[in-house]
């Protein structure tokens, strides 16, 4: 395999995978702020991961990829069909357009924690991994716009998981993925976390003030090991790593202004 050097400072088109979604906006953002090409796969640009459509002429070019890509779905089965075939199209049409760095952003603790969502993410990373195309996984933690995505969803409630965590903010996130698909490959990279603990719970209940809404903030605790794991703080990071800067009282007061 031919020695992948740090290429930073050289211009390049780097695609990003999930590029209209809540981070991959902000990926792309970020790739255009460090000087470089974004290009934007998602079906809106006529991409369809789950089948490969486009994914040749959409990876045209490019040298870097940062896959940003997500379902929503907390069911093992979806999660792990999505990811394996999206993964899997990546890889093979970013081994023939000869991507050099293929980035996949991933969570903190889903190797500690047996949820559904998360089998698909830890096969999502085994691929990545076990491909012949060199990549990194970034393990973030929980982004502070979660909470916002929980008050997001309808109905007289709003649900909050109850979970200890360490938010980052996404933008932070968007920036350390630039920053290591700009780098050479990693294997899996140190944790990024924020820079304090929470309460999932709280930061909903928090948000949900500042906004001035009225509707009960519900706590969830899942049942069962995933529940008891969750609010034990098995998704909290283990080892030193970078941690981003912005506190979430720092980024609801943004947010709600």
């Amino acid at each position: 395999m031919p020695e992948i050097r740090d290429e930073r400072h050289k211009e390049m088109r780097i695609a990003v995978a999930g590029g209209t979604g809540w981070v991959g906006k902000l990926v792309v953002s970020a790739v255009r702020e460090a000087g470089h090409e974004p290009r934007v796969i998602s079906r809106s640009e006529g991409v369809d991961l789950t089948t490969g459509r486009g994914l040749e002429r959409a990876l045209d070019g490019v040298e870097r990829v940062i896959d940003a890509s997500n379902i929503v779905t907390t069911g093992r089965s979806r999660s792990v069909a999505f990811f394996e075939a999206a993964t899997s199209h990546l890889l093979r049409a970013g081994q023939a357009a000869g991507v050099s760095h293929h980035v996949v952003l991933s969570i903190v603790g889903i190797d500690r924690v047996d949820y559904g969502y998360y089998a698909g993410k830890r096969a999502q990373e085994s691929l990545a991994a076990d491909s012949d195309v060199p990549s990194s996984v970034l393990r973030a933690t929980q982004f502070h716009e979660f909470a916002a995505q929980m008050l997001a969803r309808g109905g007289p409630f709003a649900i909050a998981p109850r979970m200890r965590c360490q938010p980052v903010a996404a933008r932070e996130v968007a920036d350390a993925l630039v920053e290591l698909a700009l780098g050479a490959p990693q294997g899996l990279a140190p944790d990024l976390a924020g820079p304090e603990e929470r309460d999932m719970v709280q930061m909903v209940r928090q948000l949900h003030r500042a906004r001035g809404g009225r509707r009960p903030v519900l706590p969830l605790k899942l049942p069962g090991k995933v529940g008891r794991e969750m609010v034990g703080g098995a998704l909290l990071p283990t080892a030193p790593g970078p941690r981003g800067k912005t506190t979430f009282d720092e980024w609801v007061g943004a947010e709600a202004g």
